[in-house]
């Protein structure tokens, strides 16, 4: 199965999508383009915090600072950055990106919205996300690979702000009512969200990962939270 029939992504019309959370948002975003570059689409991979620079192999056009003039050919995907700075690639300001969203030169815009470090999980700073209005889709990714583990700064990116959101404590175990509560709250995982909202938990290698991603998309759905997705990305796998 494809990332873009599991989202249900408008293939006919096109969608602008901001990827927030931690547990996997770059290699979905690139994963994505990818499958929808084989359908002959126009992908602009692009970030309003940073991301680490992508291999040459993973697009075909870079743009650093603006993108003036360029009429994209079907089938490629373009990466766009304000600047490289230490191996990372830079955030473009919510003004530019609008702009370029308005030109409608690109059949999918793939934001990378906020910053995990890497990390599993995370909770968002006053800050963060980064989510322009003009967002069809949400994706709130979450690292299964998190449960288990304690809440501390190997694990969790900004856990003095995840305690406070899910009203636990710091070196607590994660498990799924976490998850869950992270989700559910304001200022959680979806803040700032627009359009659709869709939660991605991602990283589920094993059985009971797989098992425990099933009993966080239960307790959601009972509180009316519909679009669950469990998987595990770099392996193509949907449950």
């Amino acid at each position: 199965m494809m990332i873009y029939d599991v989202l249900k992504l408008d293939l006919k019309n096109g969608e602008t999508i901001s990827v927030v959370g931690g547990g996997g948002k770059t290699t979905t975003i690139f994963q994505l383009a990818k499958e929808l570059k084989a359908l002959n689409k126009k992908i602009l991979i692009t970030t309003t915090t940073a991301i680490y620079m992508p291999d040459e192999k993973e697009y075909d056009y870079l743009f650093i600072n603006d993108i003036k003039d360029f009429s994209p050919n079907n089938g490629t995907i373009s990466v766009w950055g304000q600047e490289v700075k230490e191996e990372k690639l830079m955030g473009v300001s919510l003004k530019k990106l609008d702009e370029i969203i308005g030109k409608r030169i690109f059949d999918f815009i793939l934001v990378e919205a906020d910053g995990a470090k890497k990390k599993p999980i995370k909770a968002p700073a006053e800050h963060e996300p980064v989510v322009t209005e003009n967002t069809t889709k949400t994706i709130g990714v979450v690292g299964l690979d998190s449960l288990g583990k304690t809440i501390d700064e190997e694990t969790v990116h900004r856990p003095e702000i995840l305690i406070k959101i899910t009203n636990t404590n710091l070196l607590d175990i994660i498990k799924s009512d976490v998850v869950v509560k992270l989700v559910l709250e304001e200022e959680g995982l979806f803040k700032s969200s627009k359009g659709e909202k869709i939660l991605l938990l991602n990283k589920a290698n094993d059985h009971d990962l797989i098992k425990e991603g099933m009993k966080i998309r239960e307790s959601l759905l009972n509180k009316g939270i519909k679009n669950v997705v469990i998987s595990d990305i770099q392996r193509k796998m949907f449950y």
